[in-house]
């Protein structure tokens, strides 16, 4: 049933194209991307959609109804760009200093776009109805949980879907797995108080900096041997901020960094066990340390009946190139707020090249470098619309 979905997204491919070079030339941050929201309005005016918008981001879902009722599915893409400086040097690169669209979502965007458009061309044959979930915000402003909390993804659907592209994947291949696919990202921050002085004459302090490069070096430890290789873990220190002279030792040394954990339980006890940690450590050098962790997003945990649709549409489509994914990463996505409140799946679509002979040597996601091989974008079009249609016509693999 998904034969004539690449034909079909392909025919469409100048569409699609000239819509994500039109937000990749005017990149939007955060939850305000008003610009990039009414290009995607425009291109789809024409469509029998209904709107709807939140109140405390320019998010938006657009749903498409079926001559007939039944199931809902929702496809999600997500809109904002990186406050981050573009070297691609590409023709429709960005016309806003420091900004760009270095992680997709320009094609993410336009990709469910191009999916809206192939499955209104179906719209008689649907029973139930779409919801394209238009979403700002997902670089680290919530935006996904702002979209949930306006109540635009009430009712919930029975289903949802999206897709993530991947510079440094081979180009047209699909990958994805059941449960957990991307960590929880946490923020850390450990203050270490002392007390200063003159730094001739460290006796008469309580030196911060030296328990804040202690507690660095015993997180690392506290990492390999506490928990377990099968789990991965980490936890990375990005920033050590301390003192304002080359001789003065300051009364307080700051790290922070990130935390990664793939589920709830190793979340929780990582807490635990930093802040037992450094209080110890600070403490043995009569010092204190105050850890805070901000959090981030949740776990994304791919329902198993979502990731064998994903796997089965994938493989329907002409030259397929589809490949179980062996391991989570430990980045992670605000769709996992989604998948919190409604059975699906995320999916990686590879967009390296289609000439490339290293694919995983081209430059990755945040990169100030990164492009993507457009021809791919089809391919993501049709996935979508794929897994819809399939949700809507069978529910999931293997029910009756």
């Amino acid at each position: 049933m998904f034969t004539d979905l690449l034909p079909a997204a392909t025919a469409l491919a100048p569409r699609i194209t000239a819509l994500c070079r039109a937000i990749h030339a005017e990149p939007e941050l955060g939850l305000e991307t008003p610009l990039t929201l009414a290009k995607v309005r425009a291109e789809l005016a024409d469509l029998p959609l209904e709107w709807r918008t939140g109140t405390s981001a320019t998010g938006a879902i657009a749903t498409l109804r079926g001559a007939r009722p039944g199931r809902s599915v929702l496809l999600r893409g997500d809109m904002d760009a990186l406050p981050m400086a573009e070297a691609t040097g590409l023709p429709f690169a960005s016309t806003i200093a420091g900004r760009m669209h270095a992680c997709g979502h320009d094609a993410h965007t336009a990709m469910l776009a191009g999916a809206a458009r192939l499955l209104a061309a179906r719209q008689s044959e649907l029973a139930g109805e779409v919801r394209f979930m238009f979403q700002p915000g997902e670089e680290g402003h919530f935006g996904a949980r702002h979209m949930i909390e306006d109540g635009l993804l009430d009712p919930l659907p029975d289903a949802a879907f999206a897709l993530h592209i991947m510079p440094d994947m081979p180009h047209g291949q699909v990958t994805c797995r059941p449960g957990t696919m991307l960590a929880a990202a946490d923020m850390l921050r450990i203050a270490v108080t002392g007390r200063g002085g003159h730094a001739s004459l460290p006796h008469q302090t309580r030196d911060p900096v030296p328990v804040a490069a202690e507690i660095v070096t015993a997180i690392q430890a506290l990492i390999t041997r506490r928990y377990s290789a099968a789990e991965a873990t980490v936890i990375t220190i990005t920033t050590l901020q301390a003192g304002s002279a080359h001789n003065v030792i300051p009364n307080e040394a700051v790290l922070s960094g990130t935390i990664r954990t793939l589920s709830a339980e190793r979340r929780q006890d990582v807490r635990t066990a930093l802040a037992r940690l450094a209080e110890g450590i600070a403490a043995a050098h009569e010092c204190t340390a105050e850890v805070t962790v901000t959090d981030g997003f949740p776990p994304t945990v791919n329902d198993p009946r979502a990731a064998a649709l994903v796997a089965e549409v994938a493989g329907a489509l002409p030259q397929a190139d589809y490949v179980p994914m062996a391991h989570p990463l430990m980045g992670a996505e605000d769709f996992s707020y989604v998948l919190q409140q409604a059975p699906g799946a995320m999916a990686f679509l590879g967009v390296a090249p289609a000439d490339s002979n290293d694919p995983a040597a081209q430059p990755g996601l945040h990169s100030t470098r990164m492009m993507l091989d457009e021809a791919a974008l089809p391919r993501g079009a049709a996935l979508l619309g794929g897994c819809a249609l399939h949700f809507l016509q069978h529910g999931w693999p293997g029910s009756a």
